[in-house]
Parts: structure tokens; C-alpha cells; sequence
């Protein structure tokens, strides 16, 4: 005797072996044996052999019609085998009744299952839309297949010009596009990005860098909204100093400027003007939540995103020729250039002039420092008293670099770049730096002297950080370092001005102790900080590598870090050499330059040769 058993979801055929009222010892046609339940046998016969019977089912169950079988059954539940004996008009066979069960089984928007080997058809209504719904998952597999063999063939089908870059870069899973994608780039053996890249989809890779980065942190644009005019600040004191700035070409959102008095007493009164938006932006306003928003300014070779509307910037700006808002900081400096107190105040400042490096520097330098052949230029005696002054800060912060490091300035000019070293710590990089660390760490000590909730830069184990505490930065050599001088470019800064503003009026600060504002700020910020700069770090190395190609660069030569990791000589350029190891640290090595891949923003160095000895001071991470 046989028989047709159900066992997990499958109808499977055996032999009788040895039965009893509950159970059946069965056998199937691979040899295996298995104990089947009475209440899982769905069907029992004398002949033919059960491989055979399964055989002729599934020939006879692909002639079965679905839609006949459903309008034959009617609307009342069924038995396999009573259905069977009606369509064919006999006892059926073995083989007949099993063909239709197969069929009904095969066929679940048809027939609902009711329990062993009965069936209720599906009422018409949800017969309807389950076809429907069959029908839409058979078109959009054809679909899908047919997106898949043009992207395989490297064609890109139109759906997908308005997809990239976020197919790429946060793309949808579910929908048949990506599933297509996908699809292909497994038939190809190609990556997504490679693959959209071979369908020409890609014609600039620096547009697909911004726009990818643009994607995931500006998803409605760079653009701004329209936002109202702010409020012009109240009367404030005219101070009588006229101020300068020192920026490059390229700065619109000019933060800070400085000014220099020689006083009767024989001491030099210092200003440190800082523009002052927060008198017309107030914590949570519209325009304040137009700067939260971004969080600060984004750099990256030949533009930049700010983090205020131009409208704003032009407002508050300290642009020369124009009497300003701003929040000053003077000290009193004897001869020997002792500080000998400060006062902080808000005010109104004349701009005289916004200097800027790229004609400045070339006669205040290292060089020109009281060089008395050198013609005078503009603010002399106040830029060579500032150098002595700067230096004398500096060391008071035990930082002192005597180490000569060299920057380098990205200029993009339509599709050529150049990149000029600049020696870092210029007389005009000393002046700037120092004084506003000055302001910064005097300033985050008069908001903690005073017990007003503020934002500071802490660092200690080598780790920097945002913190509500104001804890020291090893780095500067500072107690505590509150961001307080660049308003129109950070949103920290922003923040710490209405507290420090609200000392100086002796009003109430904007943020009161334990601010939840204050604590979300300092995550906020610090996520978007790294992130921009990451990607400022991403795009001059896109830029590097384009110089490399443009200057037809194939050798360089470069210093060993430690293992693989080397720095070029020529370029603000670490990348990983792996023929390099086994190469003792500080060594300088000739690199052959290949595979420059714009995409990946990579490019393979092969060592040609050492050329000197380890130098330690070469090898410094």
C-alpha cells in the first residue's frame, strides 16, 4: 500500500511500511523512512509505484486550469478528491486526485486551505485584487529585468538620471530600481558605483562628490529661505580706535579685526573687535534657527557653504569704511609687553581697512620684520609691535613652535587648481592666532569666574572635545578655551556671544545654568564639525590628486611615518605606500605615482628607491 503524506508545506509520496491508528512507518522512494501522523495522510492506493503517481500527477496538474477549476468548485468548501471526481466525471485515479490537490495547493489565491485536503475558494472580490496584485509583481519583475540587462549592457536607463547620486549614496532598497541595480552589478561583477560609473552616469566626479556630500547634510539645498531683516542693535558707544582685519581674498564673513594705541602713559592698549550678530539674532529666533540648522560654515577648495545668509553676513560683517557692532576686548600693555588688565565692552567700531594676506604678506614677513629697507606699507608699526606681543603670549602658553611646517592654499580656477605652500606661522598667522586665543581663553574664564553656562574646546589625552565644563586644552596650554571669535562661521560661537554679552550688560545670560539647548548644541555641533571638515579634508585630496594629473606628476618623493604610512614632501598629503614596509621610519623614499582614481579619490605609490637614512623629525605622525 501507498500513500501521499503531507510534511512541512510539501506532498510527498512512500510505501507503507508498518501502520498503526496513529502513525505510519513510511517509506519514500530515496530509501529514507520516516514516522508520519494518520492525521497528515491525505491520500492512500494499491498502484502504480509512488514515484510513478507523482510523475503523472505533476503532468496532469500543469493541464489543470485555475480559473476553470475555481468557477467549477462553487463557493462552498471542498475536499480534493470530491473536486476531482467532479472535473474529471469519474473515480479518479491515484494520479488524478493528486494532481489536482497539487493543483490547489499551487494555486492560494484561488483556494483558501481549510485543513488536510480541503478548500474554500477565494470570493470573487479577493480573487479580483489578488490578481491584480499578481499582475503588478509580474510587470515590475519584467521591469526589473529589463533595467537590469540595460544597466549589464552599460546603458543607463532614463529612471535613473534623477537617482544618482542617491541610488548610490542612500538609495531606497526596495524599489525595483535598486533591486535592478543590484541585480546587475551582480551579473557584472561591478560594484554599484563602478557600474553606474561604466554607464557613463558620471561625467564629473567632483560634481558627484559634492552633490553626494550635499545629499546627506544639505537634503533641501544650500539655498536659504527668505528670513526677515534683522533688528538693528541699540545705541551703542562709539569707540575711537580704527580697527583693521587681516583675511584672505576669499573671506566675506569677517569675524575679527584689531586695533593698536599707544597711550600717554607709555602703555599700548590692544583691541580684539569680534562682529556682534547676536544683538540681532536672539537665541531661537528665525534667524537664529536658520544658523542651527548648519552649525557652521563649509570649506573645501574653490567654495564654501555658509552657515548665515548673505543678507546677514553683509549685515554684521566688520567690513571697512563702516562703523560696526561688536563685542571688544582690550588689554593694557606695558612696554615690556606685560598685561596688565582687561576690559571688555560692547560697541560700536570703526573699520578702517580689511587687509588681506595675499598683498600683505609679501611685505609683512619674516624678512621685512623692522627691515628698514623695506618701503613702509600700511599699519607697520602696529603689525611689528603685534609680532613682538604674539610672541610673548605664545611662549607665556609654553606652546612655542620651533618646528617650520608648511600650509597650503587651494586655489581652484575653473577646472585647473594650484596649490602654494605657505610656512606656517607667518607673522601675520602669530598676530591672528594668538590674540584670539587670548580672547577665547579669557573670555571662556570670565563666563566660568562668573558662573555663566557657556560652550568651550576642551583637550586632554590627546583627544579634543565640545563640553559644557570648562575644562583645560592641553594643546593651546590654556585653562579653559570658549569659541567666542568667529560668530558668523560657527554656531558655538553664536552661542557664547549673548553670554558673554549679558556680563558685560549685567543682565541676565540667554542660556540659564543646565541648559538642555546648551547640552544638544554641543552634540549637534560636534557631529556636524567633524563631518564638514572630513569632508574639507576629502575634497582637497580630490584636488591633490587632480594637481598630480594636471602637472603629469609620476614620481615624488616622501618621508616614512611608521609601517606603510608616508607623507609627500611637496603636498599636505599621508597616504599608505604598501611596498614601503620593512623601511625603517623617517627615511625618505622615491614613490612611483599610478592608478589615480578620482572616483575612489585614490591613487597607488610604488617605492623606486631609498634614497636617505631615517630622520626622526621627518617621521613625527
Amino acid at each position: 500500500m501507498h500513500l501521499i503524506f503531507e510534511e512541512d508545506g510539501h506532498f510527498k509520496a512512500g510505501s507503507i511500511l508498518s501502520e498503526t491508528d496513529a502513525t505510519a512507518q513510511v517509506e519514500t522512494a530515496s530509501g529514507k523512512r520516516s514516522k508520519i501522523k494518520a492525521a497528515n495522510i491525505l491520500l492512500r492506493f494499491a498502484a502504480p509505484a509512488p514515484t510513478e503517481a507523482m510523475a503523472d500527477a505533476e503532468t496532469l496538474a500543469a493541464e489543470l486550469d485555475a480559473d476553470f477549476l475555481w468557477e467549477a468548485a462553487g463557493a462552498d468548501e471542498f475536499g480534493f478528491e470530491q473536486l476531482a471526481q467532479e472535473y474529471y466525471g469519474h473515480t479518479p485515479t491515484p494520479p488524478e486526485s493528486l494532481a489536482l490537490l497539487l493543483k490547489l495547493h499551487a494555486s492560494p489565491i484561488y483556494f483558501h486551505k481549510r485543513g488536510k485536503g480541503r478548500y474554500r475558494p477565494a470570493p470573487a472580490e479577493t480573487l479580483t485584487a489578488a490578481k491584480a496584485g499578481l499582475e503588478k509583481k509580474r510587470l515590475a519583475a519584467e521591469r526589473q529585468a529589463h533595467l537590469a540587462a540595460e544597466l549589464a549592457a552599460f546603458r543607463l536607463p532614463e529612471e535613473y538620471t534623477s537617482l544618482i547620486p542617491r541610488i548610490l549614496i542612500a538609495p531606497d532598497k526596495n524599489t525595483l530600481e535598486y533591486k535592478a541595480l543590484e541585480d546587475a552589478a551582480a551579473a557584472t561583477g561591478l560594484s554599484p558605483l563602478r557600474l553606474i560609473e561604466r554607464c557613463g552616469a558620471i561625467p564629473s566626479t567632483l560634481d558627484f562628490h559634492l552633490a553626494s556630500f550635499l545629499l546627506e547634510y544639505f537634503p533641501r539645498g544650500t539655498g536659504f529661505a527668505d528670513v526677515t531683516e534683522p533688528t538693528d542693535p541699540p545705541e551703542l558707544p562709539k569707540s575711537a580706535v580704527r580697527a583693521f582685519s587681516m583675511d584672505d581674498e576669499a573671506t566675506t564673513e569677517i569675524d575679527d579685526a584689531l586695533s593698536v594705541e599707544w597711550r600717554d602713559d607709555g602703555n599700548i592698549r590692544v583691541g580684539i573687535h569680534i562682529a556682534a550678530p547676536a544683538l540681532g539674532i536672539a537665541p531661537g529666533s528665525e534667524l537664529d534657527k536658520v544658523a542651527r540648522e548648519r552649525l557652521s560654515t563649509v570649506y573645501y577648495p574653490g567654495s564654501k557653504i555658509t552657515m548665515l545668509p548673505e543678507a546677514l553676513i553683509h549685515h554684521y560683517t566688520l567690513g571697512e569704511t563702516h562703523d560696526c557692532p561688536a563685542l571688544s576686548l582690550y588689554l593694557d600693555v606695558t612696554p615690556d609687553l606685560r598685561v596688565l588688565g582687561t576690559e571688555s565692552r560692547l560697541e560700536m567700531v570703526h573699520i578702517a581697512d580689511n587687509l588681506r594676506h595675499e598683498t600683505l604678506e609679501v611685505l609683512f614677513n619674516d624678512e621685512t620684520l623692522r627691515n628698514p629697507a623695506v618701503p613702509d606699507y600700511p599699519y607697520r608699526r602696529e603689525l611689528e609691535w603685534l609680532r613682538d606681543f604674539a610672541a610673548v603670549l605664545e611662549a607665556g602658553r609654553g606652546k612655542a613652535d620651533t618646528v617650520d611646517r608648511v600650509d597650503y592654499n587651494f586655489k581652484v580656477d575653473g577646472e585647473r587648481i594650484s596649490i602654494v605652500p605657505r610656512k606656517r606661522g607667518s607673522p601675520i598667522d602669530k598676530v591672528v592666532s594668538e590674540l584670539m586665543i587670548f580672547a577665547n581663553a579669557h573670555w571662556g574664564g570670565w563666563l566660568a569666574e562668573n558662573r555663566v553656562p557657556g560652550i568651550y574646546r576642551a583637550q586632554s589625552n590627546g583627544k579634543t572635545r565640545m563640553t559644557t565644563a570648562p575644562d583645560p586644552h592641553v594643546g593651546l596650554g590654556v585653562d579653559q578655551y570658549a569659541w567666542s571669535s568667529s560668530p558668523l562661521r560657527r554656531y558655538v560661537d553664536l552661542v557664547n556671544q549673548p553670554q558673554l554679552i549679558s556680563l558685560v550688560q549685567q543682565t541676565d545670560p540667554a542660556y540659564p545654568p543646565r541648559s538642555e539647548q546648551l547640552f544638544s548644541v554641543v552634540r549637534e555641533f560636534e557631529l556636524a564639525y567633524d563631518a564638514y571638515n572630513e569632508f574639507q579634508r576629502r575634497l582637497e585630496r580630490y584636488w591633490m590628486l587632480r594637481w598630480m594629473q594636471q602637472e603629469n606628476i609620476q614620481e615624488v618623493t616622501a618621508s616614512v611615518i611608521r609601517e606603510d604610512l608616508v607623507r609627500f614632501d611637496s603636498l599636505p598629503l599621508v597616504t599608505r605606500a604598501p611596498s614601503v614596509l620593512g623601511v625603517a621610519p623617517g627615511a625618505k623614499v622615491r614613490l612611483a605615482i599610478s592608478s589615480i582614481d578620482l572616483l575612489d579619490i585614490n591613487f597607488h605609490a610604488e617605492l623606486m628607491e631609498t634614497l636617505t637614512p631615517p630622520d626622526s623629525s621627518a617621521a613625527l605622525p
